[in-house]
């Protein structure tokens, strides 16, 4: 984390960055099953981007509780405008789970982006990225 870093919600869970998603247990879902979890916010990373006065980047935390256990997601975001943020880079998408195809393979990263993103695309985690901005900002 950088010096000028903050973390806005703070985590339920003993996670300190994105990356430590990779020590957890990976848990093994079909990619062509959608899993009926559901995930939370545990917590946003605010860094100033240092290119535009008062934008921001950082990172976003979220985790759902399943019967195999606790899945985690983790991607960087930025501020494109004031209060419009977006994934900074789709294809980079941290997470234990490990997605498995149709012949019973282990997707490559590549092969699970696109399952990753469709469970990005259904969470709120723009409107808690704004929501911790407006705490960093007042």
């Amino acid at each position: 984390m950088q010096p000028n870093a903050h973390m806005i919600s703070s985590p339920v869970h003993p996670l300190t960055t994105a990356w430590a998603l990779r020590s957890w247990p990976p848990l093994l879902w079909q990619a062509t099953e959608p899993k009926p979890v559901r995930f939370h916010h545990l917590g946003t990373h605010i860094t100033p981007t240092g290119s535009l006065p008062g934008c921001f980047s950082g990172q976003t935390l979220w985790m759902a509780h399943g019967a195999e256990g606790e899945a985690g997601m983790a991607w960087d975001w930025i501020e494109i405008a004031h209060g419009v943020v977006a994934m900074a880079d789709p294809l980079s998408v941290v997470s234990n789970v490990r997605f498995i195809g149709e012949e019973g393979e282990v997707l490559t990263a590549l092969q699970a982006a696109p399952y990753l993103n469709g469970l990005v695309h259904q969470l709120p985690w723009q409107q808690e990225v704004a929501r911790a901005l407006r705490r960093q900002l007042n």
